[in-house]
């Protein structure tokens, strides 16, 4: 009788279950390697905004008060205290306690951000990103604004000079972009164009708030209104100091929504809201969330710096009037968080 051989290769049904048993094993795995990296990512997040907690503290061990938000004087004051005017925002002032002293050294509080080198206005800290935003990424942003140049000059043909006269042009000035936000406080002030509103110095509820500027010959030399820890009434524990930013996808490196970070003049640039009529934003894709909302990419949260420098985790849901205690220092309604 003739000897049958033996087959070494595969038959077409068993090639095809490897090939099923080989994709069913990607498709478990998956989810798990993604969840992996995000919750090494949220470690990575909590940390720098731990770092950047810290720093801020360290401002305020220097100077006896937080960083303010930026130079804002209000509509009612004299015409000699309307200086300062598009200023660097706290992030510029935080950076000498972030070892970028060099960099902090540069910045003039007494001058507009945008008239600052633009290899200044560029530089983007590891501290100011989220890795599950912006991981790996060098982000700068943009924004056009009116200013004024003096231009023109030159002589007429009898030879008598012509000075040069103020311009106003359109210009589009880049800065790095921040993932982080100090909390500016609650709406309660109002929001409806009177001297009181929220985004004037001095008026807000927060910690890291717009304040008045101190003048001198034009120029801003102080701040009018300074944030100590005694100004935290409800307790450094149950007070926002800052959080991660709403920034939606689409609006990804966008103004106004995601402005650079060192803008003064854009308020949304380094400083949000939060407590009744502002909630947190659900996630990177929230059509209710708007450009002073906080919010991040993480699923379930987003995290915030306590004043006292420790870190929480806030899910979206949280209740409105929960947040508005948590942002508002002094308004007598302590939350005690749990950690």
């Amino acid at each position: 009788m003739p000897r049958s051989k033996s087959s070494n290769g595969f038959t077409l049904i068993e090639l095809l279950v490897v090939i099923a048993c080989i994709g069913i094993l990607v498709g478990l795995l998956l989810p798990a390697t993604q969840a992996a990296r995000e919750a090494a990512r949220r470690t990575d997040c909590s940390n720098r905004v731990r770092q950047l907690a810290l720093a801020t503290q360290m401002h305020h061990d220097t100077f006896k008060y937080f960083p303010p938000a930026r130079y804002e004087a209000r509509p009612d004051g004299p015409p000699e205290s309307k200086c300062g005017l598009e200023s660097p925002t706290w992030l510029a002032r935080v950076l000498p306690f972030i070892e970028q002293v060099s960099l902090g050294d540069r910045w003039d509080f007494s001058k507009a951000w945008h008239e600052h080198d633009e290899d200044v206005r560029l530089v983007v800290p590891d501290v100011f990103l989220c890795p599950s935003r912006r991981s790996g990424t060098n982000p700068t942003g943009s924004r056009n604004l009116r200013t004024t140049v003096m231009s023109g000059g030159g002589r007429l043909p009898c030879g008598c000079p012509i000075p040069p006269r103020p311009t106003d042009v359109s210009l589009d000035v880049s800065g790095a972009l921040c993932d982080y936000a100090g909390n500016h406080g609650d709406l309660s002030p109002g929001a409806t164009g009177d001297p009181t509103d929220f985004y004037y110095g001095g008026n807000e509820t927060g910690v890291i708030i717009s304040v008045r500027p101190e003048c001198s010959e034009g120029k801003a030399i102080g701040a009018a209104d300074r944030i100590r820890m005694a100004s935290v009434h409800d307790g450094t524990s149950n007070t926002f100091l800052f959080g991660e930013k709403f920034v939606s996808v689409d609006g990804l490196g966008q103004f106004p929504i995601d402005s650079p970070a060192y803008d003064g003049d854009h308020l949304p640039a380094s400083c949000r809201l939060a407590g009744p009529g502002l909630r947190l934003a659900h996630g990177p894709t929230d059509p209710l969330a708007d450009m002073f909302s906080f919010g991040s990419w993480h699923p379930g949260g987003m995290y915030f710096a306590m004043v006292d420098g420790s870190v929480t985790f806030m899910t979206p849901d949280t209740d409105t009037k929960v947040l508005g205690a948590l942002s508002n220092r002094r308004d007598a309604r302590v939350v005690e968080m749990i950690r």
